[in-house]
């Protein structure tokens, strides 16, 4: 029953199921999106706290599994469909007025493309509480000066606010996998905690950042080679905005990112 090539690892420790749908608050206000619902038993849990439960599954065979398991509940949809393709606004149209979040298992394989697809998108989700690779799930809440933070820290947080709800052992999964999980609960922020003409411009100045971490920001902004400047100009440019120019990335606060972008965006526009 297990597929390997969806990344099927079945959460079946009543704890941590517990402790998923009490972190997310889940009232009979809420719809909420469960992505990959296995077989079904978080999606249990989540039908017997919400007004609505949108269950979207990619494995066809798992469709009457659900089906069956679940036919007691009325307020649960089963969808047969990838996550990634799935139209998230026919669903805030048809339940408008209620408040929606999204809970899931997530395929840790793909795991950032689909958190980084519903926040990028800016939708109107109060909150988003997934199982995540433990390690994925520190990375995102990390803080600078520690070994975790990166480009995924910085960009999770513009959007979102982080909290690591629990640790979880691979002996909490059936079959089990290879790796620790955590789950990561990410309540989004009313509108953005920086503001920058062009955030585009900000994650692009953030990725060179960490494109080569033990480097200074000087030299992976000049390596990039994707802004024209010279590694002189760049030194002077972050002295002249009162930055050391042998500061390094992995030191920089979001919010002096969004500094460094916007004076550079007033300099180079």
């Amino acid at each position: 029953m297990v597929k390997k090539n969806f990344g099927q690892n079945f959460l079946t420790d009543q704890h941590v199921l517990d402790k998923i749908v009490l972190s997310a608050d889940i009232t009979d206000e809420d719809v909420i999106i469960e992505i990959g619902p296995g077989i079904g038993t978080l999606t249990q849990a989540l039908c017997k706290n919400a007004h609505k439960v949108i269950a979207v599954e990619i494995d066809k065979t798992l469709i009457p599994i659900l089906e069956e398991t679940l036919v007691d509940y009325h307020n649960l949809q089963i969808i047969n469909e990838d996550i990634l393709k799935f139209d998230f606004y026919k669903i805030f149209e048809q339940y408008a007025g209620k408040r929606f979040k999204v809970v899931a298992n997530l395929p840790y394989y793909i795991t950032t493309p689909i958190i980084m697809g519903l926040l990028e998108r800016k939708m109107p989700l109060h909150n988003i509480t997934v199982m995540v690779q433990k390690e994925v799930g520190y990375r995102m809440k990390a803080m600078p000066g520690s070994k975790d933070y990166g480009a995924l820290s910085l960009a999770i947080q513009y959007y979102a606010v982080p909290y690591l709800v629990a640790n979880v052992p691979e002996n909490c999964f059936m079959p089990r996998p290879n790796v620790d999980s955590a789950v990561i609960q990410l309540t989004l922020h009313p509108a953005p905690p920086v503001s920058v003409s062009d955030e585009a411009v900000m994650f692009k100045i953030i990725k060179c950042a960490f494109a080569q971490r033990r480097k200074t920001l000087v030299n992976c902004l000049f390596n990039t080679g994707d802004f024209g400047w010279s590694k002189e100009q760049w030194a002077q440019f972050l002295k002249s905005i009162g930055f050391d120019e042998r500061v390094r990335g992995e030191s920089l606060t979001l919010a002096q990112f969004a500094t460094i972008t916007q004076h550079f965006l007033d300099v180079w526009m």
